[in-house]
């Protein structure tokens, strides 16, 4: 099938003209999404990072709403974009401003006759009287995550979405394999009713964006959702969406370094736990990756450190700093307050601050400036987001990312080498969106019948229009309305207080006296870490610092000092939900930590692990040095780590873990206990389903009770 084009003749003058100073040519993302896009199709746009995408997205609907006549007829809310973090959103909102005043600018200019669009953001981080300003003067375009969406729809806001005509989803592939995109398309769903019950008879127009997705056509079916029919049988029918897949995979210079001559052998001691003299220590590599990354920072004007916790990012922005003798570098994390992590990206930006160690906060399309080096410390947690940290690095168009990788041990250089193959050809993990999580189910029902009455078959209807619920059978959806309004399988759950009530006569659900405020306080599928919130004392202005894991808070006092964002703070109070601090300047603290950090490997990404363990150990060295040079990015010296690593391994044991072999190990600890290490590369998404079904069974078999652990890298 032919490739179409988008002549830009087909927007107005003034958009053209904007668009004509500020850039060369559109890119081919651009002019194969328009042709979609400026017909009112549904889009699924694929494009390298720094393509253009999101302009992609907004240009048509920014044209619409300034020149079309009688667009802008009823107040509300034209476009709404949805970004699956905060921070993007706020990104977003940021550069926006430039298309809208040049074009406004040219308007005024040729004294043409517009409309100025109005831009808000709402999100956890927006303060009551700016909501309640957005509800009473409605922005033409808002910039929203997907639970401020749900809870605009479950309450009398909703009314500003009713004019809502195009819905931006922006790395759309974060929302897929998740309960959180299952609830995201749900509410879409429901925005389509809502717009529907105004008189709308039209479906909104849908439009995703990534860098890394696959299957298109999974994503495509979660994007486009189902249109509902009047057949007696409640049937839907699927969306149509457009898939363009634009653009030359974007090049990537990505090398992995080892820091030390041979990482078996490890010289330099660091204390075990503390750091009080005489203490245990142990064989340590950051005392030579931590000299590397200075040197790296000095050598580049910009540079973004990814690590895989919240607690190495505070822990590395310390030691660079103490062995520079000055601030080059700074932690970026969720738990940090949002004004602390706006400050490190504007300094960032304006080049004020060398450096960053960043989480996977900033890994989605948040533009950093003019980034020359992305550095990750130890493999990514998956290929995507490895080509997505990666993608920072001159994030422009045609422009090369330059990468490093820096392994922390031997295991871990076997999954550096393997995700660089994978990075380097753009090989992403298959994501699949989960079918019928009840759990969202029950949320969204409460939320639907918690302002107004609805019928049964009208629910299910709306339910099943979202793909993750297109095959929901009518009993798990009644079975589920069972439990909600009461009707429970067992006594043991009588004393649970119905949520809603269900007249099975008439087919009538309806809200009981407190289900709209249950739905708006258990809103959305991220879950409850127990963090408390850190804020400066009242005489210090009271301000949000960031936030603490519950456990680290259990464990400190008044008087402690602890470092966030690479600053001390002395603590002055711990109430039932808040740490009050005040400024500890230069004073030594300890450093934080956060539960849930670890991320779970992909079993495509473990197979790719254990395919290369394999395929080495198969070859002559030199084959094999030449397949690591080659395709692996690796230099001489990481490449004769990594295949001592593997032969070491295999002299140990006889046999390697590899996506063809599982290695079982046997050995007596130290109190004479039998120790079971069941080894295989595949992930912990396998390893705990796997580990939980052993230790029942032999829970069962034995009657005994199984101590279990698992990682990646085995049980």
């Amino acid at each position: 099938m032919a490739t179409s084009y988008f002549n830009l003749d087909s927007f107005h003058p003034c958009t053209r003209d904007w668009f004509g100073r500020e850039f060369r040519a559109p890119t081919e993302a651009q002019m194969r999404a328009w042709h979609h896009i400026h017909r009112g199709e549904n889009t699924l746009l694929l494009a390298p990072t720094g393509s253009g995408k999101t302009l992609a997205a907004f240009l048509v609907a920014i044209d619409r709403i300034m020149f079309a006549a009688g667009e802008k007829s009823s107040k509300g809310v034209r476009t709404l974009y949805i970004s699956p973090l905060k921070a993007l959103g706020v990104d977003v909102e940021r550069n926006l401003s430039s298309p809208l005043a040049g074009i406004c600018a040219i308007a005024d200019r040729d004294q043409i006759d517009h409309h100025v669009p109005s831009v808000a953001v709402r999100s956890g981080d927006t303060p009551s009287d700016e909501r309640r300003r957005i509800t009473k003067q409605p922005p033409d375009i808002l910039i929203t995550t997907p639970e401020s969406l749900y809870l605009l729809l479950t309450s009398q806001a909703r009314e500003i979405l009713t004019s809502v005509d195009t819905v931006i989803i922006d790395e759309i592939h974060s929302l897929v394999g998740n309960k959180r995109g299952s609830h995201l398309f749900v509410s879409l769903e429901r925005l389509e009713w809502l717009r529907t019950t105004a008189g709308n008879e039209t479906s909104l127009q849908r439009i995703g964006l990534s860098a890394t997705q696959r299957p298109l056509d999974e994503i495509a079916r979660l994007l486009g959702g189902s249109i509902a029919t009047a057949d007696q049988d409640l049937a839907v029918i699927p969306r149509p969406v457009e898939i363009v897949e634009a653009g030359r995979r974007k090049q990537i210079d990505l090398r992995i370094e080892v820091p030390v001559e041979d990482m078996a052998k490890l010289n330099e001691p660091i204390p075990q736990s503390g750091n009080a003299p005489g203490g245990p220590t142990i064989p340590s590599i950051w005392p030579a990756i931590h000299p590397r990354l200075v040197e790296l920072i000095r050598q580049h004007r910009s540079t973004m450190i990814f690590v895989n916790s919240r607690r190495l990012a505070e822990r590395l922005a310390l030691a660079v700093n103490e062995l520079a003798g000055e601030e080059i570098a700074l932690a970026h994390h969720g738990s940090l307050a949002k004004d602390t992590r706006a400050c490190i990206e504007d300094r960032l930006k304006c080049g004020t601050l060398p450096a960053i160690m960043a989480t996977s906060s900033l890994e989605l399309g948040i533009d950093m400036g003019a980034v020359d080096l992305v550095i990750q410390i130890e493999a990514p947690p998956t290929i995507a987001s490895g080509i997505q940290r990666i993608g920072r690095a001159n994030h422009h168009v045609d422009g090369q990312s330059s990468g490093v990788i820096i392994p922390k041990f031997r295991g871990d250089l076997l999954a550096c080498s393997a995700a660089a193959e994978r990075i380097q050809n753009g090989e992403v993990e298959e994501t699949f969106y989960p079918r019928n999580p009840l759990d969202v189910l029950a949320q969204q029902i409460v939320a639907m019948v918690s302002l107004e009455s609805r019928c049964i078959d009208e629910i299910y209807q709306t339910i099943r229009c979202a793909a993750p619920f297109a095959d929901l059978t009518r009993s798990s959806f009644e079975s589920v309305l069972d439990l909600l309004s009461g009707r429970y399988p067992s006594h043991e759950f009588s004393e649970l207080r119905p949520r809603l009530n269900w007249d099975r006569t008439s087919g009538e659900v309806s809200p009981r006296r407190g289900t709209q405020r249950l739905a708006i306080v258990n809103a959305g599928t991220i879950p409850d870490r127990g963090l408390y919130g850190v804020f400066l004392s009242d005489g210090e202005g009271g301000s949000r610092v960031g936030e603490l894991d519950e456990e680290m808070v259990f464990e400190t006092h008044p008087g402690d000092v602890f470092l966030l964002g690479a600053s001390s703070w002395r603590v002055i109070e711990i109430t039932s939900d808040r740490v009050l601090v005040v400024p500890a300047p230069g004073e030594p603290g300890r450093m934080p930590f956060w539960h849930g950090d670890g991320p779970g490997r992909p079993l495509e990404f473990g197979k790719a692990i254990g395919r290369l363990s394999r395929l080495l150990l198969a070859e002559n060295e030199p084959t094999a040095k030449a397949r690591l040079g080659n395709d692996h990015a690796l230099d001489p010296l990481a490449a004769n780590n990594l295949l001592r690593y593997l032969h070491d391994q295999q002299k140990s044991t006889g046999k390697v873990p590899s996506d063809t072999a599982v290695v079982v190990e046997c050995f007596l600890d130290e109190i004479g206990d039998w120790r079971v290490c069941v080894l295989t590369p595949f992930g912990a998404r396998v390893h705990a389903p796997w580990a939980m079904a052993v230790a029942s069974s032999l829970r069962d078999e034995s009657a005994r009770d199984v101590d279990m652990m698992w990682a990646d890298d085995g049980i």
